[in-house]
């Protein structure tokens, strides 16, 4: 994760469209007292039985959580209920070779969707993606994956990117590469928030995680005064109008996200004396957000968030 955060303050230091305000960041630490725990399955919706299927189904869940926004109804609860009552009606659904298989009307009709999803063919490209890496490598089986990795979140996010094209989570950004790895360190973070701590979701170096960059981060963060935008990229999100993948902009706002959440983090740990993980921050600035679902935020097609 030295990457991550090494590449993201790169950005924020050359950035042209988005600023970290350090003002802004005293100002919300001051107002902070401790940060709330948030629950990881605070609103239920999330399949759990203390075991591998348990990882199976994160993984899946995972490997799909990105771009609702183009379809206003669909959310990522949609997925995580969806995927969840699937699994509870049939515990093979997310056999690896039945992901090898499905369609995108299947997918729809395990989620119970009734029209296309967004990015559907994606979705399935990477469902098959799965299954096919997990059958070759893993003997099928997500938790093999967690348990090679010795309880190292870092090992695990290297594992899944380096097996798994479709988490490689990278852009290009003024002539240097930039590492935001979005949903391989979800999965850890949902690892270790669903089993609490323990078993699969024990990582010795879960501090090493950074916020996981999306959509409602950035705009969470811009509410609180964190973040400033250009007066052209301010307008291009208020009108919803798109911000394409790999641009700028889009990079700027994921890596600056990135590098003030590290920066609030460092700032809480100093003044409280306690050490506060970024995934705990992360959870808290996601569970403000879906608060208000009318928060502006950056609109981008995009397989990654």
């Amino acid at each position: 994760m030295d990457d991550v955060r090494a590449t993201s303050a790169w950005v924020a230091s050359h950035s042209s469209h988005v600023l970290v305000d350090s003002s802004g960041i005293e100002k919300v630490v001051d107002t902070i007292e401790s940060i709330p725990k948030v629950d990881w399955d605070f609103e239920g919706i999330h399949y759990f039985d203390n075991g591998p299927l348990t990882v199976q189904y994160l993984f899946v869940l995972d490997a799909l959580n990105f771009c609702f926004w183009p379809d206003k109804d669909l959310s990522y609860d949609h997925l995580a209920s969806g995927l969840k009552a699937a699994l509870q009606n049939d515990k093979s659904a997310f056999d690896a070779d039945r992901l090898q298989e499905y369609t995108g009307p299947q997918l729809r009709e395990l989620l119970k969707w009734p029209r296309p999803l967004p990015l559907e063919d994606e979705r399935v490209r990477l469902l098959h993606e799965v299954g096919f890496e997990l059958e070759r490598s893993f003997e099928g089986k997500a938790s093999n994956i967690v348990e090679s990795c010795g309880k190292s979140a870092v090992k695990l996010v290297a594992a899944i990117t380096r097996h798994f094209p479709g988490f490689r989570d990278h852009s290009l950004y003024k002539g240097h590469q930039v590492f935001l790895y979005k949903r391989a360190q979800i999965l850890a973070a949902d690892l270790w928030g669903a089993f609490r701590g323990k078993g699969y979701g024990e990582f010795n170096d879960i501090g090493s995680i950074t916020i996981m960059a999306d959509y409602i981060v950035p705009a969470v963060l811009r509410q609180l005064g964190v973040l400033k935008y250009s007066s052209t990229l301010a307008n291009i999100i208020d009108a919803n109008n798109e911000i394409g993948s790999g641009s700028e902009e889009e990079v700027e706002l994921r890596a600056c996200s990135i590098y003030a959440v590290e920066k609030m983090r460092e700032l809480i740990s100093q003044k409280s004396g306690k050490q506060v993980l970024s995934v705990e921050l992360d959870l808290w600035l996601w569970s403000f957000g879906i608060q208000f679902p009318s928060l502006p935020h950056h609109r981008t097609l995009s397989i990654y968030y």
